[in-house]
């Protein structure tokens, strides 16, 4: 189930892999800056969310926590082998990668 995740972000226009610590986390990168981090031996992904919608899927889902190393009102932390159904990851990279796009200087946009 991981490397799916991994794969879907990679296939976005753009993303590239980076290992900025070593083997583990495995970085998604687009323009430069971050949008999944994947810690494959401890089971669980990182991604950026809009502040509001962060807080409601930790109050809905035990398996979504504040972002681990991350500003806890723009990240979350994902437990990959919990509950959450691969569907609703899957649309949670989508929007962490559509927010890091949206974050990028303009004429970086238009290169991707």
């Amino acid at each position: 189930m991981k490397n799916n995740f991994i794969e879907y972000s990679l296939s976005k226009k753009g993303a590239i892999k980076d290992y900025p610590v070593g083997p583990d986390p495995i970085a998604i990168k687009i323009g430069n800056k971050i949008f999944a981090l994947f810690y494959k031996e401890k089971g669980y992904l990182i991604l950026k969310c809009d502040p509001v919608y962060a807080e409601y899927l930790r109050e809905k889902h035990e398996d979504v926590l504040p972002g681990y190393h991350m500003n806890k009102q723009h990240w979350n932390t994902i437990i990959l082998e919990g509950s959450l159904p691969e569907s609703d990851i899957f649309a949670m990279i989508d929007q962490s990668y559509d927010l890091v796009v949206k974050g990028l200087p303009k004429r970086i946009r238009e290169s991707i």
